[in-house]
């Protein structure tokens, strides 16, 4: 709704009439003041738009989402650099079903800019994974996906990545497997 600044100056003014308030003796609207001054010190950190965008998300509400996240113009003005992240990371998740590359894109963005939870930063770490498994790149898919590993502490996406762990298991099919070397090997080789 805002500009990030917009919303301190506010902040700062609505403090500085609590401060008068306090200083005639009006110590509930100081009180009152210096609560609604939190409000907007609160939405400088955590912007409006992708809270509601995340909400609508929770609710399997993709377009009600992206409305949200279209709303916000210029995010580079408008948002702190955590909150960069996480448009860019609600961004690769609502494409991740469409357009792979443009989720890629969106995701590699959100990991550069940083996001705030470990969970968020594992999924899309995980996203990362599938997106680069698909396209026959295994090594950085592995890399990502022990990374995902490692940042899932709480153990909220351990079937997700058993899952793919499987499937990457799968595709290198039953004709390969690790010689006494430790390196890979066909079968047809050895045969």
């Amino acid at each position: 709704m805002f500009n990030k600044n917009i919303k301190l100056i506010i902040a700062a003014g609505i403090i500085a009439f609590a401060v008068y308030q306090f200083t005639e003796g009006y110590i509930g609207n100081g009180i009152m003041l210096i609560l609604l001054s939190l409000i907007f010190v609160f939405l400088y950190f955590k912007n409006e738009f992708i809270l509601l965008a995340f909400l609508k998300l929770r609710k399997q509400d993709f377009d009600g989402a992206k409305s949200f996240l279209n709303k916000i113009k210029k995010p580079e003005g408008a948002l702190v650099k955590k909150q960069q992240g996480y448009y860019n990371y609600l961004h690769g998740i609502m494409n991740s079903q469409s357009n792979v590359n443009e989720s890629e894109k969106y995701f590699k963005k959100a990991i550069a800019l940083g996001l705030s939870m470990d969970h968020d930063l594992a999924m899309a770490k995980l996203n990362l994974a599938g997106i680069a498994f698909s396209k026959r790149r295994k090594q950085e898919a592995q890399k990502l996906l022990t990374e995902a590993t490692k940042l899932d502490k709480q153990g909220m996406l351990t079937d997700q990545i058993k899952m793919m762990k499987d499937n990457m298991k799968r595709a290198q099919g039953p004709n390969q497997h690790y010689g006494a070397g430790g390196s890979l090997r066909s079968q047809k080789r050895r045969g």
